[in-house]
């Protein structure tokens, strides 16, 4: 009996699936991620972007496969422990709610959890649990595995990171559905040049030009597709009409059956059916229509700024009073996204590990291509109604040049 099934993709060509990884695939909790958009509100500007997590979460069980067969051809790594990676890279996002990193914003605000907090008890307490304890996998590993443990430290690196599956894929996949072409990198080469030193994911010296173009492409997709100011747009505005909706409808107070119910659609189905009881249900109804119509906020203002930690509220209060208008016209966004991926533990990345003769931990400071992209790309970008646009553009600009 035919043990597996290949998947059709277009950045991978095929995918192959296991039986406990099918399995997986199948159950409700993980289809549920095919309703859920990899880029949130990227499809209002680039109309192809409309992947999800779904085909990323196979995407990266994909390239982390690779890359341990690459590893246990060097003797890091065994048959049945990159059945175990692979799993745990399929189930890396399982966690994430409704319009991804967007609605994890409400939940970091309201509960101070994150997507990979939910990653867990999805394995540990759903069906998806059951499924790997009759496959003979340990739920708890793979939880370790797919959300960072110290003693998997270059597994969960595999996974997530600067050299992870995880960047590889998303960076090939938003590359093709956006049509930028910032996205090329040669995550073959990547792949088959990874090597461990210690406990830590390193990389074979000469390929270290492929590992520079994938950093260079991270920070161009950053500016081109995940900051970019309309995209930006949207989700200002979706993430004000969840918070605004969040204690009429409570979708950050759901137990983990409700909470899987989560999707896209979902969500905003449901804030257009509030009531028209009171100003906040109004707001966050006409926030929501207007991204589903694609009315958007205009960008007025916009500059580097040489950190994120910028007072937000004071600089929204300071805009309406210059401009006279209301601080609910105003809407002050930043960004203060590292260009290189934060480590498992969610630690800034500082350095890299060559191979050569012998191996050395190189600062990212002493490679000049990664140094000059190292640090936090901090925008800071005002944007309010059509409506208003000329009186907070000129309100803007005489308080922030």
């Amino acid at each position: 009996m035919k043990q597996f099934l290949d998947i059709v993709d277009p950045i991978h060509d095929f995918i192959r699936v296991y039986s406990t990884e099918l399995k997986v695939i199948d159950s409700p909790i993980f289809q549920r991620l095919r309703r859920i958009r990899q880029l949130s509100g990227a499809h209002l500007t680039y109309p192809s972007a409309q992947h999800s997590r779904f085909e990323h979460s196979l995407g990266v069980m994909h390239i982390a496969g690779q890359a341990s067969n690459a590893l246990k051809e060097k003797g890091f790594l065994n048959s049945d422990q990159i059945q175990e990676i692979r799993l745990a890279a399929l189930l890396h996002d399982v966690g994430h709610g409704p319009f991804s990193h967007l609605f994890e914003e409400v939940l970091q605000l309201k509960k101070k959890i994150s997507h990979e907090d939910i990653g867990k008890k999805i394995i540990q307490e759903s069906e998806i649990g059951d499924i790997l304890s009759k496959g003979g996998f340990d739920k708890k590993k793979i939880t370790k595995l797919a959300f960072g443990y110290p003693k998997y430290r270059f597994v969960n690196e595999i996974i997530s990171g600067s050299l992870s599956a995880d960047m590889m894929d998303y960076l090939q996949r938003d590359g093709y559905f956006t049509g930028a072409e910032h996205a090329k990198i040669d995550h073959k080469r990547i792949i088959q040049s990874l090597d461990v030193h210690k406990t830590k994911l390193a990389l074979q010296k000469s390929a270290l030009y492929s590992y520079e173009s994938m950093i260079l492409s991270r920070y161009q997709m950053f500016k081109a597709v995940y900051f970019h100011k309309t995209v930006r747009s949207a989700e200002v505005m979706m993430l004000e009409s969840i918070r605004l909706a969040d204690q009429y409808c409570g979708f950050t107070e759901l137990n983990l059956d409700e909470y899987i119910l989560l999707t896209d659609e979902f969500v905003i189905s449901k804030i257009l059916n509030l009531p028209n009881q009171n100003p906040e249900q109004r707001r966050a109804k006409k926030f929501a229509l207007d991204y589903q119509n694609r009315r958007l906020l205009k960008c007025v203002y916009e500059k580097i700024i040489s950190s994120k930690s910028q007072n937000t509220k004071k600089i929204r209060h300071l805009i309406a009073k210059k401009s006279k208008l209301d601080s609910n016209e105003i809407f002050v966004d930043t960004s203060g996204t590292s260009s290189i991926p934060l480590t498992p533990s969610k630690e800034k990345t500082k350095s890299i590990i060559l191979m050569a003769a012998k191996p050395i931990e190189i600062p990212f400071s002493k490679i000049p291509v990664v140094s000059s992209m190292a640090d936090s790309v901090n925008i800071l970008r005002i944007y309010t109604s059509k409506n208003y646009r000329n009186k907070v553009e000129i309100a803007a600009k005489s308080i922030l040049d």
